[in-house]
């Protein structure tokens, strides 16, 4: 019987460890190259490549590139305020390694990142790794606060040049139909109330017991913020994170001409306006699983330029440039987080020892 139990067990058991892998890996690949085909072809590939062969001030991408180095170290800061609260106190350089190594593994395995990085700092630090995954969970649901506040900022301030963009199309009217429909709004307040009531009446089952234990956790590691010293070095951070994520972009801006004039035409308030708009699209393209944003971060971007007349080839070409500029940042970082480790860990055999040397 015992032999036969585990016959029909190992097919399923076969059956989950082939679908994770596909899930996690090869769906978020198979999207990546679904969306470049797709923008590659709303353009013109020639035209495309000529504008990032003519044309580009390539300072501006440094310099967007640079400042990309600051978003990572005020993210390790910012998480270190939290790891604090929890007694975790590793070293600062380990935790930006841990963030420059997480976006590096995304480049290659989108999401996985963020599990190396909550791995590193448990295991270095001998910490508990809930804890640790419980603060990074904190870490990304303040930035996704942070992601519908600029959602509300850029319906406000960009509110005619969208509304302007979507009524040129028939789906743009139909959406724009939709949101001025009181109907519309009661429908979705009915659905919110009916899910409650759904929710409360199988409360006891296993599929609402496992939705309630993550969002526990999620609560969890979000109201750290709340009770932890530093909470207003917390929000400080926060801004300056995502200030060097926009003006990243925005320097990016004077790298082209056609980005360049939006920042000195009529009514663009200095390009800041269609660079917030490009910049929160793009942001909530990163929600989309794809290896380090390529493909959904692009065509985001290139709708947003859009609105402002900028065209699809001009769009790409910029979208192109300044993702490969972030790109080889990132690989930079993630080369010296490995030096970094393999030093460290040189170092601790050497300590262990009597001898050796000291980062």
């Amino acid at each position: 019987m015992e032999n036969n139990n585990d016959s029909t067990a190992t097919p399923a058991h076969g059956w989950k460890r082939f679908v994770g892998p596909v899930v996690r890996y090869v769906l978020p690949l198979a999207l990546t190259v679904l969306l470049l085909v797709y923008m590659f072809k709303k353009v013109n590939f020639v035209e495309m490549w000529d504008l990032i062969k003519h044309g580009v001030d390539y300072w501006w991408i440094l310099a967007a590139m640079g400042i990309s180095i600051f978003s990572h170290v005020f993210r390790a800061a910012r998480w270190r305020l939290q790891l604090d609260a929890l007694g975790i106190r590793p070293p600062f350089m380990a935790l930006c390694c841990s963030i420059f190594g997480c976006y590096a593994l995304n480049l290659v395995f989108p999401r996985l990142g963020e599990v190396w990085r909550c791995t590193y700092v448990a295991s270095s630090q001998k910490a508990s790794f809930s804890s640790v995954l419980g603060s990074m969970i904190g870490d990304r649901l303040a930035d996704t606060l942070m992601v519908l506040l600029l959602l509300l900022l850029c319906l406000v301030v960009a509110a005619p040049a969208l509304e302007a963009f979507l009524v040129r199309y028939p789906v743009g009217r139909d959406i724009m139909g939709l949101l001025y429909n009181p109907w519309f709004w009661v429908c979705a307040v009915v659905l919110c109330i009916g899910a409650w009531v759904v929710l409360r009446i199988f409360r006891e089952s296993v599929i609402v017991r496992k939705m309630k234990e993550m969002a526990l956790k999620m609560w969890e590691g979000f109201s750290v913020v709340a009770r932890m010293k530093g909470r207003w070095q917390f929000l400080f951070l926060t801004l300056c994170i995502w200030g060097c994520y926009y003006f990243q972009l925005y320097v990016a801006f004077y790298a082209f001409p056609f980005t360049r004039a939006l920042c000195h035409g009529e009514g663009m308030a200095w390009g800041l306006t269609p660079c917030l708009v490009a910049f929160v699209l793009s942001s909530i393209s990163m929600a989309i699983p794809s290896n380090g944003g390529l493909g959904p971060w692009n065509l985001a971007i290139m709708f947003g330029l859009s609105i402002y007349g900028v065209t699809d080839a001009e769009g790409t070409a910029f979208s192109m440039l300044q993702w490969s500029g972030q790109t080889v940042m990132l690989i930079i970082l993630g080369i010296y987080t490995m030096v970094y480790i393999s030093m460290s860990k040189k170092s601790a055999k050497g300590e262990s020892k009597g001898g050796g040397f000291t980062l």
